[in-house]
């Protein structure tokens, strides 16, 4: 049990959906709760340990990590394990390639995002020259996940703990193409069984225009945005991902 929580502010003091969300819940659940902002996580001015909560924008989750002796998580929106429900291919290459495919017209569309937490642009079709002026100045040695183009008919948000999952939230698409949610547990099942799920997460799945149901992406469950999952299951699912991180801390 967390004695105290830290939860992020903005700059004039309100909160953002996710932690106007957890923040009343933990309250009931008699723990402290105490207000923050990026200014304190950089200062180090926060009395983190073992027994207090945090919550915040990536940054902020960050800056709290390396306080604590927590080794960032590396990102893995593709995990091995859930190669089979992916449904398309998937590389990860640089921008350079992105841009050599484009101007030379032989690699044809192809979707980019950010290989790393820190999203230097939005992830986006690149199909035309024209595209490349979103970039601006990002450095083509960033490295990033490249897919095959499909398209998707809906898109939604499964949020787990444990193998269990607590919320299905559409977030694109036509709500009425459900994905196969028999094939999302069957997913689940295997990303457990693999040994790199987190304890809790959330995983986003889509129909695809030919009716299968395909992996978006994983999504680690800290600094997770909240669509429409309840908020005593949203605040579990936090807490309990908190304490795992917590649980690999290196003290210093």
């Amino acid at each position: 049990m967390f004695r105290k929580a830290f939860i992020e502010k903005r700059g004039d003091g309100s909160l953002r959906h996710e932690e106007a969300l957890v923040a009343p819940v933990l309250r009931t659940r008699g723990i402290d709760v105490e207000l923050f902002t990026q200014k304190l996580i950089d200062r180090r001015a926060l009395p983190l340990s073992e027994d207090t909560f945090l919550m915040g924008a990536m940054d902020a989750t960050h800056g709290a990590m390396k306080q604590l002796g927590i080794p960032i998580p590396v990102p893995d929106d593709y995990p091995a394990s859930l190669t089979p429900w992916t449904r398309r291919r998937i590389w990860r290459a640089t921008l350079r390639d992105v841009e050599a495919g484009v101007w030379s017209e032989s690699a044809g569309a192809v979707f980019a995002k950010p290989a790393d937490r820190r999203k230097s642009f939005t992830g986006r079709v690149f199909r035309h020259h024209d595209d490349l002026y979103y970039l601006g100045g990002v450095s083509r040695r960033q490295a990033v996940l490249c897919s095959e183009v499909v398209r998707w008919l809906s898109e939604y948000r499964v949020y787990v703990i444990q193998e269990r999952i607590v919320a299905v939230s559409h977030y694109a698409g036509e709500r009425d193409k459900m994905i196969d949610l028999g094939q999302v547990q069957s997913a689940i099942d295997a990303y457990r069984v693999a040994g790199t799920a987190p304890c809790a997460y959330a995983i986003d799945f889509g129909v695809l225009a030919n009716g299968e149901t395909a992996l978006i992406e994983a999504n680690d469950g800290y600094s997770l945005g909240a669509y429409d999952i309840d908020a005593e299951a949203y605040t579990d699912l936090l807490l309990m991902r908190w304490r795992e991180l917590l649980d690999t801390r290196t003290p210093h």
